[in-house]
């Protein structure tokens, strides 16, 4: 079999690392997937990209398609333009997407207008948000995939309710915590570590990049400053590209939150492992602070992820300045709740998504 495998952005390098591994480690004579893996170039900085090849130890792939930055609309437009253009030449039996990015959505559309198939790994998760790019970019994805490879039971059912068959659902487990366990032993110290004095569990970790927190000025300062008084403690905050400009713009800098460049995989893997919690808007984190069994409070008023609230240790705290420091008190007076591991978040998803990709053969 031969399949396309789509990476764009920085979440998902998490999730087709251990894919390829599994690939590449169980093909035999008799049994072979081959691969192709496409970069559309949606994460183009080295701090977003090349750094997570390299410690996730992806093979360099067959084609950057340098699609960049923009719109919603124009960056999709590219990878839209760039990606048929590339599959026309190279023709594979399926195209796999990960995640919820604007490739992930714009590969699928190439894909099946070309008549190839497509699985999605991760499918079927849904916030409910339509205000969301990536909801839209989940439901269009859903819309038009022939597999699916999911992370929960919940998923499966969302999946069920659009009229999606059994058959073409497959409860693998996550492939990010796949990642995630696999590098826990690799992971290093990031230099604010020394630079900041950090010690374990006398500091949190704050990321925010979700255009409904960071965007508007007026909110994400009252934000920012909410978290530097009612911390107590540092706030060290990789800084995302899209929240950077807001951030040089606050007319008050912050005493306790600590401003980084983004960090590399095992540096920001790091500093969860260790923090006493972590202030949140992005997905992949609620997960992996489930997993690691660290506090995790999300400024967000939903989630696509709800096993991290019902099982791990995530708790929607929405965008009431005061229940945010609320939680924080509760947090440092060790008031949070003890979180259980979601099923088949094992570090096996991706050796399950392959046995069935041989399957299909």
């Amino acid at each position: 079999m031969k399949i396309t495998l789509i990476a764009g952005a920085r979440p998902n390098f998490m999730k087709i690392a251990p894919i390829i591994k599994e690939i590449l480690s169980t093909n035999t004579e008799h049994s072979s997937i081959s691969y192709r893996l496409v970069h559309t170039g949606q994460h183009y900085d080295d701090k977003l990209s090349k750094v997570f090849f390299e410690e996730l130890e992806i093979p360099e792939p067959d084609v950057n398609l340098g699609a960049g930055s923009g719109s919603q609309a124009e960056q999709t437009a590219r990878i839209m333009v760039e990606f048929e253009r590339d599959l026309i030449k190279n023709p594979t039996d399926l195209v796999v997407v990960v995640g919820d990015v604007n490739s992930t959505m714009a590969c699928t559309i190439v894909a099946k207008k070309l008549n190839t198939k497509v699985a999605h790994v991760e499918g079927g998760i849904r916030s409910w948000d339509m205000t969301m790019p990536e909801e839209i970019n989940r439901m269009a994805t859903d819309a038009l995939a022939d597999y699916f490879f999911t992370t929960s039971r919940v998923a499966n059912d969302n999946l069920k309710n659009t009229g999606v068959s059994e058959d073409r659902i497959f409860f693998v487990g996550n492939t990010m915590i796949d990642s995630l366990l696999t590098n826990l032993v690799k992971i290093k110290r990031p230099e604010v570590w020394e630079k900041q004095g950090l010690k374990n569990e006398n500091y949190l970790v704050l990321t925010l990049h979700r255009p409904s927190n960071v965007d508007d000025l007026n909110k994400f300062e009252n934000l920012v400053n909410a978290i530097d008084e009612s911390a107590g403690m540092p706030v060290v905050f990789p800084v995302h590209p899209r929240t950077k400009k807001n951030y040089d713009q606050l007319s008050i800098k912050p005493r306790l939150v600590v401003p980084t460049d983004p960090l590399s995989y095992l540096e920001f893997i790091y500093l969860i492992k260790n923090a006493k919690g972590v202030i949140t808007d992005s997905g992949g984190v609620q997960e992996e602070t489930t997993v690691l069994g660290i506090p995790c409070l999300t400024l967000r008023n939903n989630t696509e992820r709800p096993e991290t609230v019902t099982i791990g240790t995530n708790e929607m705290i929405g965008e009431d300045i005061e229940v945010l420091k609320n939680s924080l008190s509760n947090l440092k007076a060790g008031k949070w709740k003890t979180g259980e591991i979601p099923e088949l978040w094992d570090g096996r998803a991706a050796e399950r998504i392959v046995s069935i990709l041989k399957e299909m053969n």
